[in-house]
């Protein structure tokens, strides 16, 4: 049963892979590619090169064929530094990235609309990374680079290596297609961020509550009853009055926080409540803990 999960679950991860790759190229290759816009990334590079090339080459470098060529020695020797294990979910989306650039066609959808291939780029492009990342893989690019340059240089995280390195080709870009272009640019990769994050971290945002009365038990046993909500008594002590408390830690979704604090004003309306966001809950009643 164990070894049928397994399988299961490394089928799941090609499929998101499939479809997060295709989602990737499609937004180079209809939106940012058309409209020039540089985002970072060997993506980034390859849409520098297919427009410094255009003078030598009728309609340039192919996006697929540098985004290829700049991965081969990333990938030899992040082969020789981390083994094959490493890199092989990486050496995938990389691969089918370059496929799906050869394969679908470009088409101008921005029709020159900045704010549309910034936005519209940034969402199809941050979905398509997101599939990507939840995959455990990467589309290689400046992610792996970023990798092999932190395995010399440990007092720098991968996170803050990537950023130097997609800030310095957005610059390249700068220098190519005008500052015009690079500010959207800048835009559209903190979109990509977002969505690709809130991918990641799930879009089921819940709700904390603290709460502290003198009426804990009633509290507690209603939300409980009332909501099939667990509650936790967590212990405290009034700094001001010098008195034992008890807090009471409760985590709902988010429609039902009202409820919560209906239940708290009815029972005790001098109570204490803070409310705060949880960005991802694992557990019972909750997300499932995936593995």
């Amino acid at each position: 049963m164990q070894k049928f999960l397994y399988k299961k679950t490394k089928i799941v991860d090609y499929f998101l892979i499939l479809i997060g790759t295709a989602l990737v190229a499609a937004s180079i290759q209809c939106i940012y590619d058309p409209i020039s816009m540089v985002t970072g990334g060997f993506t980034g590079m390859s849409i520098i090169v297919k427009e410094i090339t255009k003078k030598l080459i009728p309609g340039g470098v192919p996006l697929w064929f540098t985004n290829f060529v700049l991965n081969v020695p990333v990938f030899i020797v992040a082969w020789r530094l981390k083994g094959p294990r490493f890199i092989w979910k990486t050496l995938l989306g990389t691969t089918l990235l370059s496929v799906w650039l050869y394969v679908i066609p470009m088409i101008d959808l921005p029709q020159g609309d900045y704010t549309l291939a910034a936005v519209f780029g940034g969402v199809i492009g941050g979905v398509g990374m997101g599939l990507v990342l939840s995959a455990k893989a990467t589309t290689g690019g400046t992610d792996m680079v970023a990798t092999l340059i932190q395995h010399y240089m440990r007092h720098y995280s991968i996170v803050q290596i990537m950023q130097v390195l997609d800030g310095l080709i957005v610059v390249a870009g700068l220098y190519v297609f005008g500052v015009h272009v690079a500010m959207y640019a800048i835009v559209a990769i903190y979109i990509t961020s977002k969505v690709s994050g809130a991918l990641l971290e799930g879009f089921k945002f819940s709700k904390v509550a603290y709460i502290i009365t003198d009426q804990y038990e009633l509290v507690a046993k209603k939300i409980m009853e009332n909501m099939d909500r667990g509650v936790t008594g967590l212990k405290a002590k009034g700094m001001y009055s010098g008195t034992d408390k008890c807090m009471l830690y409760c985590v709902v979704a988010q429609k039902q926080i009202v409820e919560v604090k209906e239940i708290v004003a009815e029972i005790d309306p001098g109570a204490f409540v803070i409310v705060s966001d949880a960005r991802e809950v694992l557990g019972e009643g909750f997300q499932e803990h995936s593995a």
